[in-house]
């Protein structure tokens, strides 16, 4: 059964070099995604990654198209929508005089819910920092918090925007490791991520994009039978990197 349901997803910007004129961020993208999947986003900077999230969370205007996240009209009912999903942004600032049992209740009392704060501390692994400040909290443990904020209203669809960048190795397995216990729960997760080796671990499926629109869609042992199916001669760090370089043309770090 389908949670999310995009058809011709259109987000339009004034041009960098002529302000009169626009263009595409997204441009026209269309997929399905079901419950209960892990579904990746990947593509170059500037892909539309970003604004396509932001636009299924109401965050930002929709241009063109339509979205739905279970079956609530993302342009009628934005409020509604925000009220059935959990939003971990890159990057996060808190109040920094308070701690995160009480950064936690805070969010809870926005969404009207009485929550648990150490129950939630706990499926981030973070119970031992319950009295701490988030300044204190080391790069792993500020992604684990944001996590735990974008649960307290027992979302049904998780967002995570590059949850991994910026982390250690074992920070980001220990990441790594959270979503796939969220997921095990149930709960429909969608991510994008820069990380080929974290896309083909974690996902079900993947959509690449470039320059706003969708060239590409499939699990990832799809996409990689189709168009990456011979090891390159050069070395790289993940299957789906040869899919992702045939795909778009850009390196990670274009």
């Amino acid at each position: 059964m389908s949670v999310i349901q995009i058809n011709n997803l259109t987000k339009k910007y004034p041009s960098p070099d002529n302000p009169s004129e626009y263009f595409n961020a997204v441009d026209g993208v269309s997929l399905t995604i079901e419950a209960g999947e892990v579904y990746g986003l990947l593509g170059p900077n500037g892909a539309g990654k970003t604004t396509t999230l932001e636009m299924l969370e109401g965050l930002c205007d929709i241009d063109g198209g339509s979205a739905f996240v279970d079956q609530i009209d993302v342009q009628k009912n934005p409020y509604k929508v925000k009220q059935i999903i959990g939003v971990q942004l890159q990057a996060n600032e808190y109040f920094d005089n308070l701690s995160l049992t009480e950064l936690l209740k805070l969010f809870g009392g926005l969404y009207r819910r009485k929550v648990d704060p150490e129950a939630l501390l706990a499926h981030v692994d973070l119970v031992e920092k319950a009295r701490a400040k988030p300044e204190s909290l080391s790069g792993g443990q500020k992604q684990r918090f944001s996590i735990a904020c974008a649960l307290v209203n027992d979302p049904k669809v998780l967002f995570l925007d590059e949850p991994t960048t910026g982390l250690d190795p074992r920070a980001k397995h220990n990441l790594w490791d959270l979503v796939r216990s969220l997921n095990e729960t149930g709960m429909t997760i969608v991510m994008t991520t820069h990380n080929m080796e974290e896309a083909e671990i974690l996902c079900n499926r993947i959509a690449i994009m470039d320059h706003g629109k969708l060239i590409a869609q499939g699990s990832p042992q799809e996409l990689i039978l189709k168009y990456a199916p011979e090891p390159p001669e050069k070395v790289l760090h993940g299957n789906l990197e040869g899919v992702f370089l045939a795909l778009t043309g850009h390196g990670l770090r274009d």
